[in-house]
C-alpha cells in the first residue's frame, strides 16, 4: 500500500542512483503530492488525458523525485523510468520536467515563477470550455518571491478562477539561505487574501488537515484558494532536515543506509 514512507524510500533510492541534488527539496513535498493524488484529485491512469481531470502542476520543479515517485505508484510513470532519474542517459525523468517526456506531467518546469501562469491559464481555458476539472498548482516559497507568481494571483481573482487553488510548500529554506531572510514572507496567506484568494496555514506533512483545507468549498464563488503548507526541508532524514545544505545533498551508501534508516523509523 502507498504511504508517505514508501515515497520517500523511493526518492532516496532514486538520489542514490543518480547522485542528484535537491532532494531536500523533495522530501519537503511528499505529503502534499500524496494527498492531491491519493486523497484528492480527480486523476488516475484511466482518466489522464480526460479534458475533465484535474490537473496538477508541479512549479518548483527541482522537486521532480517527488512528483515522479508519486506518478510510479499511480502506475503511470514506469519503474525503468524512475530507475533512471537525473541520468546522463537519456531518460524521462529529468531533475527539471520535461513535460513532453512522460505521461502525467502537465507542464514543463524549471525556470521558478512559471508554474502558477500555467496553472491560471489552464483554469481560465476550463471555464471557457465548461469543463470540470481543477487545476492545482505547487510552487515554492523562494519562487513566491518572483513578481510573476503576483501577476497570475491578480489575474485568478480578477477573472474568479474558483477551480484554482495554489499551494505553497513553505519549507521556509531555498538555494541562498532561509527565505524569511531573502523576503520575509511571514505574512504569505495575508498577502493572497489581499489579492482576492481563500488563504489558509496548514501542516504541510500533515496528511488529515491537507486533505481536509483542499476539499473545503471556496468561501464564495469566483474565489481562488491559496494554501500555506508549512513543511520542513529534508523531511525525515535526520541530516537533511532544515539544512540548505539539504538543497544540494548527494547521498553515498553511507549517507543513503542513514537516510533509509531514518526515513524506516518515521
Amino acid at each position: 500500500m502507498t504511504s508517505p514512507k514508501e515515497i520517500r524510500k523511493e526518492i532516496l533510492k532514486m538520489g542514490l542512483a543518480s547522485k542528484a541534488a535537491h532532494l531536500g527539496s523533495a522530501l519537503s513535498l511528499v505529503e502534499i503530492l500524496y494527498t492531491l493524488y491519493f486523497k484528492v484529485a480527480n486523476y488516475d491512469k484511466e482518466n489522464m488525458h480526460s479534458p475533465d481531470r484535474d490537473k496538477i502542476i508541479l512549479s518548483k520543479g527541482h522537486g521532480s523525485a517527488a512528483l515522479y515517485a508519486v506518478l510510479n505508484k499511480k502506475g503511470i510513470i514506469p519503474d525503468n523510468a524512475i530507475a533512471k532519474y537525473s541520468s546522463m542517459l537519456l531518460t524521462t525523468t529529468c531533475c527539471h520536467i520535461d513535460m513532453n517526456a512522460a505521461d502525467g506531467l502537465e507542464a514543463s518546469a524549471g525556470a521558478l515563477g512559471h508554474g502558477i501562469g500555467i496553472a491560471v491559464g489552464m483554469a481560465l481555458a476550463n471555464k471557457v470550455d465548461k469543463n470540470k476539472g481543477r487545476v492545482y498548482t505547487i510552487i515554492g516559497d523562494g519562487e513566491a518571491q518572483e513578481g510573476s507568481v503576483w501577476e497570475a494571483a491578480e489575474l485568478a481573482s480578477t477573472r474568479g478562477l474558483d477551480n484554482l487553488t495554489v499551494i505553497v510548500d513553505f519549507n521556509e529554506l531555498q538555494a541562498s539561505g532561509f527565505s524569511n531572510d531573502i523576503i520575509n514572507q511571514k505574512d504569505l496567506s495575508e498577502r493572497f487574501r489581499a489579492f482576492g484568494f481563500d488563504a489558509f496555514d496548514v501542516d504541510g506533512h500533515n496528511v488529515e488537515e491537507l486533505e481536509k483545507v483542499l476539499k473545503a468549498p471556496c468561501s464564495r464563488a469566483g474565489k481562488p484558494k491559496a494554501i500555506v503548507a508549512h513543511t520542513i526541508k529534508g523531511k525525515g532524514v535526520s541530516f537533511m532536515e532544515g539544512t540548505v545544505q539539504s538543497h544540494y545533498t548527494r547521498l553515498n551508501d553511507e549517507l543513503y543506509a542513514q537516510a533509509m534508516s531514518d526515513v524506516e523509523g518515521m
